[in-house]
């Protein structure tokens, strides 16, 4: 026989969960935690729920009540206002005071005798009294005692069915027969995780003269353009000795000339690999210093993690078995057909010596930890053995939690949402190539309000050393300053290539979506003080993103019907500070574009009656609007996009 026969409540499609629990859900400290479940039972009587939760290691549960929504869906809100997990689950049970309660009320209302049923709610305020503590028990007793002896129907009832009597029984209710669901956990991070801004740039191409390889302190005095931009991480590719063997040319070729640096992705020689410096960047005291005063700036550094090898990286002599060698004795390099990578070597996580390969891998993430390293970026993790990942990100937080893992994978969809499943906090995605109404609106909605919300956190970047999608090139100036508003108020988390971006460079590498004279295998030298457009405009998205909590979550976007494909409208809100936001943009990089937008009113606490004025922080101007539908016109070599602020906060949420 079923032991758990009697319990009649039933809990089904809890949220949030990942693979049934297997892995951990993802939320941000003080990020509002949706938790939600099918909670039902046979018959006609009331079911009541709760979540209950906890942080992992302590061993009291704090009870929330789930709110009844419609159709057997329940619901709470919770803030989580600690970092590290948080363990939670679901109690149902049936709720026999509040059935009761509705059925005093409705005899009670109809005319009818009720001097039985008021004897059935003394007998279960007796039997919650005997379980209560004393200040409560005397408290229920004397509510038994006031009914039974009152003989006025109506105060009777209208004690019996009070808020408080209701609390207390509840308080004290017999939960041998509640029906409590598995525990599911969420991992809570650090803000900065659900809301960051990030940067790119080649230390070596900081020098302030021109032919000259840049250093560590180059880097600290562009640090305050950074910081003026509005950037908050600043990403800096390999940092290491680069392979002299096969060592790639300009534009990638298999020849090198004098001081050609070589790829930066090729790790390793004679100098050193994963742990060391490339010398002509500095000294570790150098980089270490360079982080300190980045910190100082609110900008944290962080670094690429690509776990492959130059065919002179130290680990290849020191351990043969971590590579896999072809039949003429050489190693095989690193290939995906018709594509090669003659400087880099793959390392082979099917080796034998597989648990000592995962231990120094891991060190190499350990001694950046101590130097002050807070972000990675792994590049390529999806060529690496998903149990890895999962091994390595679990034993480096479970000591640092404040660490993130950034997953550089643009490939098929299982493989990057296993990535972010096995504990990469923050994720590249398909942003780069989703360009039409159509497009982003899918893709959003997929992000948004799929089970990826509470696993997979996006970050948008129009453009990476490796990419320079079409969109860019054909779109010119427009283009780009469409791109990083989009990147921007879509996404709490994008970033960009910067100095090309920034800059409009936008020349392909003939038949390739790559950048032409590819900064990859060349030392450039920008003019950090030169005046864009694009600068201008990635300094005010970034100011109002610091600025508008709306803009600080991914996910809560509500998408607005447009008229015209041309144009697509959004509108975010931060229910906490009232701040809500109405983007429109001109996907059409080319020609003036108009259309009504269906404002969410609902969502952003307007009614239909009520006009509102909408502030574009971009431009400045001011509108009043009224109703759902009103209008927006963009000439895209003016501004390309809205941000509208809306004004009249004080009715709104």
């Amino acid at each position: 026989m079923n032991p758990n026969g009697r319990k009649r409540v039933i809990i089904t499609a809890i949220s949030p969960q990942v693979e049934g629990g297997t892995y951990p859900a993802k939320a941000a400290i003080h990020e509002d935690l949706l938790i939600s479940a099918s909670i039902f039972a046979d018959g006609h009587d009331e079911v009541a729920a709760s979540v209950e939760i906890k942080q992992a290691g302590e061993n009291n549960w704090i009870e929330i009540p789930l709110n009844f929504v419609i159709n057997d869906y329940w619901e709470a809100t919770v803030e989580p206002r600690e970092t590290g997990f948080l363990n939670f689950r679901i109690r149902g049970w049936i709720d026999h005071f509040t059935t009761w309660q509705l059925g005093l009320r409705k005899k009670s209302d109809a005319g009818q005798d009720i001097s039985v049923e008021l004897l059935i709610g003394v007998e279960m305020l007796e039997k919650a009294a005997k379980i209560a503590e004393k200040t409560d028990a005397a408290t229920l007793l004397s509510w038994a005692n006031s009914i039974r002896k009152n003989e006025e129907q109506e105060i009777s009832v209208a004690l019996a069915c009070g808020d408080e009597v209701s609390k207390l029984v509840r308080k004290y209710r017999d939960q041998s027969m509640d029906t409590v669901s598995s525990e599911f956990v969420v991992e809570v991070e650090r803000k900065k995780a659900a809301f960051s801004t990030w940067y790119e740039l080649f230390p070596r191409s900081t020098a302030s003269e021109p032919d000259k390889h840049g250093t560590f302190q180059d880097v600290k005095r562009v640090l305050p353009r950074v910081a003026k931009l509005g950037f908050d991480v600043l990403y800096f590719p390999p940092i290491h000795p680069i392979g002299e063997i096969n060592r790639k040319g300009k534009n990638n070729s298999l020849t090198t000339e004098p001081g050609e640096p070589g790829s930066p992705w090729a790790i390793g020689n004679r100098l050193g690999g994963h742990k060391d410096i490339h010398p002509e960047l500095g000294t570790l005291q150098d980089f270490k210093e360079l982080v300190q005063e980045a910190k100082k700036l609110d900008i944290e550094i962080a670094m690429d993690i690509a776990y492959q090898c130059a065919p002179d990286h130290p680990y290849v002599t020191e351990h043969p078995s971590w590579f896999k060698w072809r039949p003429d004795g050489t190693v095989q390099y690193a290939e995906n057909p018709p594509k090669k990578y003659e400087d880099i070597l793959p390392i082979n996580f099917e080796t034998e010596d597989w648990e000592n390969l995962w231990q120094e891998l891991k060190s190499v993430i350990d001694y950046w930890i101590d130097q002050g390293i807070t972000i990675f970026r792994i590049d390529n993790p999806h060529t690496k053995a998903f149990p890895f990942w999962e091994w390595m990100i679990k034993e480096v937080r479970a000591k640092h939690p404040e660490i993130i893992f950034l997953a550089e994978a643009f490939t098929r969809p299982r493989r990057m949402e296993r990535l972010a499943k096995a504990g990469f906090n923050q994720s590249y995605t398909y942003f780069t190539w989703r360009n039409n109404k159509y497009e982003l609106e899918e893709y959003m909605t997929e992000l948004t309000k799929t089970e990826q919300r509470y696993f997979f956190r996006p970050n948008f970047w129009p453009n990476t050393p490796d990419i320079l999608p079409p969109e860019l090139t054909y779109g010119g100036e427009n283009a780009h300053i469409l791109r990083v508003l989009l990147a921007a108020t879509l996404s709490s988390n994008y970033g960009l290539y910067g100095p090309v971006y920034e800059f409009g460079l936008n020349t392909p590498r003939p038949g390739k979506e790559e950048y032409i004279d590819n900064e990859k295998y060349e030392i450039k030298h920008w003019d950090w003080d030169q005046y864009t457009r694009i600068k201008e405009i990635i300094g005010r998205i970034n100011k109002i993103r610091k600025q508008n909590p709306a803009l600080q979550s991914t996910w809560n976007i509500s998408l607005a019907p447009t008229t015209n494909d041309n144009i697509i409208c959004y509108a975010k809100t931060d229910k906490k500070s009232k701040n809500a936001l109405i983007m429109a943009a001109n996907l059409d990089v080319h020609h003036t574009q108009g259309a009504m937008v269906k404002v969410p009113l609902q969502e952003l606490g307007l009614t239909h009656e009520q006009p509102f004025t909408v502030h574009d922080l971009l431009s400045g101007s001011k509108y009043t609007w009224n109703g759902e539908w009103n209008y927006v016109e963009l000439n895209p070599y003016e501004m390309p996009a809205h941000v509208f602020r809306v004004e009249q906060q004080e009715q709104m949420l």
